[in-house]
């Protein structure tokens, strides 16, 4: 037993450690990350968490398989209602636990699809084509054959390799599609599923001109876009449904305001026949690929929906007005700054940095993180490897609801140019900037927050006494702070 304590002891000290550094000490600028409200935070650790409430249609009715489960049954359709409004669609499968897994979701059913029709004895197929972005130009992971794609496309027989082709970029500038030579790819190779998103995204994908192009196609490839990376921005930077897209996955914690989960939209209308590729996409979410979904984490999300969707506006004006005034801060710094200049070098939440002339793009991101800037390295598209990568990657979203503001993004670009420029030692500038950012925004009130948050706090502990107690060492701890 005191072994035991001895090592839960070294664990919450670590804990706490690393919470005080990244909540307190940091400037967080990974653009795959963020940071929850209190709020929903207190959701994720709720009662929910560790509990079942599989489900799934019978015969028209919803059949679920436990008992105890009226809560959280009626937390998921709300939840659903809020998904629904926030993309303006009609269906929202809200069962994946992460991005990576509602892709897959997505790629599995594809293949359940398009096997529907199949004469007897006719073998199993694969999906013929798929069109997405190549990995070394910012594409997504999950959306490649040696991701979530995986085993679910035909091989091309003349090279061995899943076939699967790429949408072609600029040449003046690489994180942009070459409408013209994609106009040609279409043409010639007629894909069966087209698959927009990227994770070094700076700027919008073609969705609308590529459904100009294949919507009186018989068959009509279907159109998905990951928005994995801009879920949070939806509608200000693109509104695919709008524009042509069948299916949009993403994750709920990136610009999202929520916990680790994903997200399946579509809207696909009643009397489609792509109705029956949203029934195989059920399918495949439970029982397919899902049995306990973290009902924890679904809480939480519902909470970050009526968040997103009370405050939405204000947010996404901000996170593109930061990840404007951070890009051209940066380039008058003297650090070469990757996108469209005449976009503001962003359209989104990241902003990407060229850093070959400095450094090495790991090692730079290493001495940043030892300054308390946390970023990430990054494979710029004309980089042979990752590991050469001349790199790196930043999202404003998370310190932008902490509060930061486009200014205070213009403070920051002098601390990373100091860095990578003057090779200066800036980590008590950047914890003394982040003191000024430690209150949550685009939620409720702290007070407010702080006197709900007691309520369900207070309501997961059982023992009245361990609550009591905690809520005493707590109060002593921070007098101590």
């Amino acid at each position: 037993m005191a072994a035991l304590a001895e090592k839960i002891k070294h664990l919450v000290t670590r804990v706490e450690e690393n919470n005080r550094w990244r909540q307190k000490e940091c400037i967080n600028l990974i653009p795959s990350e963020t940071t929850p409200s209190p709020l929903v935070k207190l959701c994720e650790i709720s009662d929910p968490s560790g509990r079942y409430a599989e489900h799934r249609t019978m015969k028209g009715k919803e059949i679920y398989f436990y008992q105890g489960i009226n809560f959280i049954r009626d937390v998921e359709e709300e939840l659903r209602e809020e998904m629904s409004r926030y993309f303006d669609c009609p269906r929202v499968e809200l069962r994946t636990i992460s991005g990576q897994m509602a892709n897959e979701v997505v790629f599995k059913a594809m293949v359940k699809f398009v096997n529907r029709d199949r004469n007897e004895g006719e073998p199993f197929r694969k999906l013929k084509l798929v069109m997405n972005n190549e990995l070394t130009k910012g594409g997504h992971l999950s959306s490649q054959p040696m991701g979530a794609l995986f085993n679910y496309v035909e091989e091309d027989p003349q090279t061995g390799k899943e076939h699967v082709i790429n949408f072609p970029v600029r040449k003046d500038c690489l994180y942009k599609t070459d409408t013209d030579a994609l106009a040609k790819l279409l043409e010639q190779h007629k894909p069966e599923l087209i698959v927009f998103g990227k994770s070094m995204f700076l700027h919008k994908e073609p969705v609308e001109f590529v459904h100009g192009i294949i919507k009186d196609w018989d068959p009509k490839p279907v159109v998905m876009y990951d928005m994995a990376h801009v879920l949070g921005l939806y509608g200000v930077l693109q509104e695919p449904f709008r524009e042509g897209t069948d299916i949009v996955t993403g994750s709920t914690h990136k610009t999202f305001f929520g916990p680790q989960r994903g997200v399946i939209a579509s809207s696909i209308p009643k009397g489609s026949p792509l109705v029956k590729l949203w029934l195989d996409i059920k399918s495949r979410a439970f029982p397919g690929s899902t049995s306990n979904h973290h009902l924890g984490t679904l809480l939480a999300l519902l909470m970050a929906a009526y968040e997103m969707n009370e405050f939405k506006t204000d947010y996404q004006t901000q996170i593109r007005k930061n990840a404007h005034a951070y890009a051209r801060a940066l380039k008058d710094h003297g650090i070469q700054v990757e996108g469209d200049e005449a976009d503001g070098f962003t359209e989104t939440h990241q902003v990407v940095i060229r850093v070959s002339k400095h450094g090495n793009g790991m090692d730079l991101a290493q001495t940043l993180e030892d300054n308390n800037i946390v970023t990430n390295y990054q494979a710029l598209p004309d980089d042979k490897t990752f590991l050469e990568a001349s790199g790196i990657r930043m999202g404003v979203q998370e310190m932008t609801r902490f509060g930061m503001k486009e200014n205070d993004f213009e403070k920051l670009s002098e601390f990373v140019a100091d860095v990578l420029i003057k090779k200066a030692n800036v980590k008590e500038k950047v914890k003394a900037l982040r003191q000024q950012f430690l209150e949550m925004h685009y939620c409720l009130p702290a007070d407010e927050a702080a006197d709900l948050g007691a309520k369900v706090l207070a309501s997961i502990f059982p023992k009245k006494e361990f609550f009591t107690r905690l809520v005493n060492n707590l109060e002593q701890f921070v007098k101590v702070q």
